[in-house]
Formats: C-alpha cells, structure tokens, sequence
C-alpha cells in the first residue's frame, strides 16, 4: 500500500521516497514508491505530473491501493529519490475541483438535482447533471459560488469511521453504507461531498469561479466551467479575442456583438445581390451563343456551380447536342451536362468511366466532377 500523502497535505510539492519497484511498461516504466503526493487519475481527475529524480512522471494510475507511476526513463530500486510535482497545474486543479463541489452542492440544494459526471483534465473541466438548467438558473448558482469564493471559507477534509459513515450527510455518487470509512470534503453552509482528490484549504484560493457554456446531455445538462486560474487564462483569452474583433471593427469593445450582427448582415446581403448579378451574368453568356447542332463544351471558370446551372438552363435550347458547362480548374472540373435530346442517364456511366468522373443525374441533366485535363474534354465530347 502506497503512503498517501496528498490525503493529509494537499499542497505538498516536493517530497522524498524509496523507489519499491520499477518495471518497463512500452516505452515508458510503471514506478512504485513508498510514499508519494502525486495524485492518480482517480474520481474524474486527471493524474499529477512531475519528476521523480530525474525521470519524467507523465501519468500515474491507482490499483489496490498502490500508485504507479508512469516515467519516461527508469529509476533505481533501493534508491531514496528526491520527487517534485508541477505545482501550479497541481493547484490549478484544486482550485477547479474546489469550485466544482460547491457549485454542485449549490445545484443540488436549489434544484434537488444530481452531479452524475465529472471530468478534470489538462484544460477542460466538466460537471454532468442530473436534469436540465437554463443559463438564468446557471447565472444565479454562479453568483452563489462566487460568494463562497469571497467568504473565504475553511475547507473541512476530513475522514469518517464507523457510525458517522452512514449517520452523516454528505453527496456522494457511491455506496458507502458498507464501508468502513470515507472521506468527505466540506464546505461549510455550501456542501460535503466524498471525495479523494486533493482540495483548496480556503474557498478564497479558488479565486473567481466561471460557468463558461452549457449544453443538453443525457437527459439532463453538460456545464463547462473554469476557476482559479483557468478562469483568468480563459479570460486573457477571450479578452484578446474581442480585442482584435474590436479593432477590426473599429468598434468599441463593448459594442463589438452589435458591430458583428451589423457587418453579418451587411454581408449577407451582399451576398445575395452577388448570387442574383451572378445568374443574370450567366443568362446574358448563354443569350450571346449561336446555336449549334453539335455537342458543345463550355469551360466558364467565372461561374459557381449555382450560376452553372444557369447558363446550363439557357444555353441548352442553344445547342442541338450535348452540352457541357464546366467550371474550376485543371484536375478538378465541376460539371453540368446538359440535354433536351438524349437520355443522358444512359450516357452518365460511360462519360465518368472515360473521364475520370464522379456524380450522376436523371433524364435531361447530370452534375459532378472531372478529374481530367480540359482538352481530353472535349476532345470525349467532340468525338460522342
């Protein structure tokens, strides 16, 4: 059994430890070690990294009471090794796993409703409930745990025994009415939950807390949150964000959501304008051929394929044959085939086999895709 120490000092960051054992797992060792205060991927929450002498700790993994860790070199058994963890993601996730229990000790006292998921990993974090929350709802829980985070409030962690197991009150995704302990973390007035994860020693710590969106999951509803310091990275980030928006714009930043919503608009009604001069452009090419009898090959790399269609419409009454619009470019031809005289359903296996094509169509019209060069085009065409 690994000696814990992260149960009773959550902020414990460099510690030493005799190596039991290390065994090559991959590329990578599994090390044992007598005691330890990395945390393992456990509850929902990512695994602690760090160093254990000079060996990289990428992961670490719980199994009957005993820690590995996962290196990326090896380490010597017998040897006492100085450990060190990566503090500051250490205590990046207690401040998250700290804000996480009081939101969905906020939610459960509120609305009845259950935390059924968890995750914490390297950025995202993750809470599943029961049933579903709107962002009104979601506002007032955050406005809730943001007055825990400002009452600076002890944080209890403290294990059960006995009697108090299953006489006290506390959430918890498992059955522990059998056991002979569990460990609870308490938040004074907000929530006691059992947990096994290390946790903030103040509510003060956390800082800021953030639900930043939501979406419907199971029945019930998915948050993703930030907290601590990943709610101020997130913030830099947006910040930036609507700061380049803003500048862009030549909109304050404040306004830039309205400056967007008019500059969208203002696209997209140019937008439409563009597609309707676009099929006029395309009529006006088909009015200008001459009528032929012959199959007609017409590359128009001015077109989209909706203005294609267009001119495919007028300037088939033109030709007596075939006709073939064609735009893009060499290797990659978007293709309207066009007839009022042949059943070109019959003809479509043939064309695309010899032309390296791919699409298909009913009766009058086919569309698709060429891969081949332009004069081998039409060249097929002159010939068919």
């Amino acid at each position: 059994m690994t000696e814990l120490l992260y149960y009773t000092d959550a902020y414990i960051s460099r510690f030493t430890a005799t190596v039991l054992s290390c065994e090559s797992a991959g590329n990578a060792w599994r090390v044992v070690l007598d005691k330890t205060a990395f945390f393992p991927e456990s509850g929902g929450q990512s695994a602690d990294t760090g160093m254990i002498a000079t060996s990289r700790v990428t992961d670490a993994k719980i199994k009957d009471g005993v820690v590995y860790h996962i290196t990326d070199s090896p380490v010597t058994v017998g040897e006492v090794c100085d450990c060190s963890l990566d503090f500051e993601e250490r205590f990046a996730k207690m401040q998250c796993h700290t804000a996480e229990h009081i939101i969905s000790g906020l939610i459960h006292t509120h609305f009845g409703y259950d935390n059924v998921g968890f995750h914490l990993g390297g950025e995202d974090v993750t809470l599943d409930i029961s049933a579903p929350l709107d962002r009104k709802e979601l506002d007032f829980i955050e406005e809730l745990a943001n007055r825990a985070v400002f009452e600076n409030i002890h944080v209890v962690t403290e294990e059960l025994f006995g009697d108090a197991v299953k006489t006290r009150a506390y959430r918890s995704k498992l059955d522990f009415s059998d056991a002979d302990s569990v460990r609870v973390v308490t938040v004074p007035g907000y929530d006691a939950c059992a947990c096994c994860a290390p946790h903030v020693s103040h509510s003060g710590e956390i800082g800021i807390i953030k639900l930043l969106d939501f979406c419907s999951y199971k029945g019930g509803v998915r948050i993703h949150m930030a907290a601590g310091s990943r709610a101020l990275a997130d913030y830099r980030k947006r910040y930036t964000a609507v700061a380049a928006i803003s500048a862009s714009l030549s909109a304050p930043q404040c306004e830039v959501a309205e400056a967007v919503c008019q500059t969208v608009k203002r696209l997209s009604d140019a937008e439409y304008k563009l597609k309707e001069q676009e099929l006029i452009f395309a009529r006006a090419l088909a009015e200008a051929l001459t009528y032929t009898a012959e199959n007609r090959v017409e590359y128009l790399p001015m077109l989209t394929l909706a203005s294609l269609r267009e001119f495919s419409n007028f300037a088939a009454a033109k030709t007596g044959g075939i006709l073939v619009a064609l735009t893009g470019s060499e290797g990659d031809y978007k293709y309207v085939i066009y007839s009022k005289n042949r059943n070109l359903s019959e003809l479509s296996g043939k064309i695309n086999a010899a032309l390296n094509g791919k699409g298909g169509g009913r009766g009058e019209m086919l569309q698709g895709s060429f891969s081949s060069k332009l004069f081998e085009i039409k060249d097929f065409f002159e010939k068919l």
